[in-house]
């Protein structure tokens, strides 16, 4: 569906406000912003990199400890070139390339619509060619000795060639998963979109591994699980779908695909992938390496090569996603709605006047016993309701008063971000009240 100029100024506008959040509040800005920013590049500031570590522990505790046969694995970066060849990055791992005549800018060809004309200056384009998306480097004290390597465009890769290892010192049997948070790289023609699109990113990936008899319905329970996951983060339901791969958009691994799309500013974009990528990449290791990767035990006649069920969404999307949808302008505010287990403070301590010591002290102890278990912040800066507005725009779900009422009976207020009201709370009961509500 077409929205209309009005609609689409008014989300364009959205997404410049939430980007200047993010610098201003210390998120996320452009990497060597000070020698004018490198292309596709940021930088995750103090906010930002709680945010995403909230975001990478929950992922992992969710994949690993809540549910069984499902193990950690933290690959290298930097893989033998064989690796690229046998998944099929050498050869498929292309976007079609053009390039302006007039203004030397490139673009994908599949991205350019209407007359095949510059969108830039109008100038006329180049025939489309291939442009692979993997970094090459090379390792070696030499450049003509220098062995030829990628910096990896996916880690998937790292826990196939390590699945029997992996599975024999774990002792696990099929069906069973390898979870890993990891950095990734690619040489994208077209980045943007904020941090929806670029070069250096990281991806959560979990490689299920089972019996090709039962991958559908692996497939089906996987699909499943990980929407149920970013409705838990508090995503809007109706800023959720589902987009199934037709033929013509299946990778060359894939049996079937399904993306999770979250409805963005900038359109519907997808933030996961859950893909069946049938026995093509044990097959291939295999091949390639001369080492048998299939599996076998006591329950089956033959060893096979499992079926894998990919699930891998991108940090930096989801994270964006998160601040997308927590967005809101409520009257004379701005209040970022994340959930509790994802905002970066989880409450923070003010004294009600910075000018009155005995309020201060106080503030002080309550905020030194809370930060062994919570990130939380002190602020005394400017008027009370400055400071509460303050951590309203950077997500933070309680704010708690220090007030002349704490001096004689050792109570605080403990105001709500998202609904404003307050209640009075014991000290002592603080750790308490905050486990509970986060």
């Amino acid at each position: 569906m077409k929205l209309s100029k009005k609609s689409q100024n008014q989300n364009n506008n959205k997404m410049e406000k939430i980007v200047s959040l993010c610098k201003r509040r210390g998120f996320v800005f452009q990497s060597s912003e000070e020698y004018g920013g490198a292309a596709a590049a940021y930088d995750y500031g103090p906010l930002g990199v709680e945010l995403k570590n909230n975001l990478k522990s929950l992922w992992f505790k969710e994949m690993t400890r809540l549910h069984e046969n499902i193990v950690g694995l933290d690959a290298a970066i930097l893989m033998h070139p064989k690796v690229w060849e046998a998944s099929g990055h050498v050869e498929n791992f292309t976007d079609p390339l053009v390039e302006c005549k007039k203004c030397h800018k490139r673009f994908r060809a599949d991205n350019i619509s209407g007359k095949f004309i510059c969108p830039e200056c109008g100038g006329d384009l180049t025939e489309a060619r291939k442009f692979n998306l993997m970094f090459k480097t090379h390792l070696g004290s030499t450049e003509q000795t220098a062995e030829d390597l990628y910096l990896r465009p996916e880690t998937a890769q790292g826990i196939y060639v390590d699945f029997k290892r992996v599975q024999q010192t774990a002792r696990l049997k099929i069906p069973l998963g390898i979870a890993q948070v990891g950095k990734a790289f690619r040489n994208e023609i077209s980045p943007g979109d904020f941090t929806y699109r670029t070069v250096e990113f990281e991806q959560m990936e979990m490689q299920w591994f089972c019996h090709p008899s039962e991958a559908d319905k692996w497939f089906e329970y996987w699909k499943s699980e990980r929407r149920k996951w970013y409705l838990s983060l508090g995503l809007k339901k109706d800023n959720l779908r589902f987009h199934e791969h037709g033929k013509d958009e299946l990778a060359h691994y894939a049996k079937k695909a399904f993306d999770i799309e979250y409805n963005f500013p900038f359109g519907w974009r997808e933030i996961e992938g859950i893909h069946n990528r049938g026995d093509w990449d044990l097959s291939r290791h295999t091949k390639f390496s001369g080492h048998d990767l299939r599996y076998s035990d006591e329950r089956y006649q033959e060893p096979f090569f499992p079926f894998i069920i990919e699930t891998s969404g991108g940090v930096d999307r989801v994270a964006l996603t998160l601040l997308s949808d927590a967005y809101t302008e409520e009257n004379d505010r701005v209040v970022l709605k994340l959930n509790s287990k994802i905002a970066p403070y989880k409450a923070a301590i003010f004294p009600l006047l910075a000018n009155k010591p005995k309020l201060v002290k106080l503030a002080k102890e309550i905020y030194s016993n809370l930060k062994k278990e919570f990130y939380v912040a002190l602020d005394d800066r400017g008027n009370i309701g400055k400071r509460y507005y303050s951590q309203d725009e950077i997500g933070t779900p309680f704010c708690i008063t220090v007030d002349f009422e704490s001096l004689e009976n050792r109570t605080v207020t403990v105001r709500d971000r998202d609904t404003m009201q307050q209640e009075r709370i014991k000290i002592a009961e603080l750790k308490e009240y905050l486990q509970e509500k986060i």
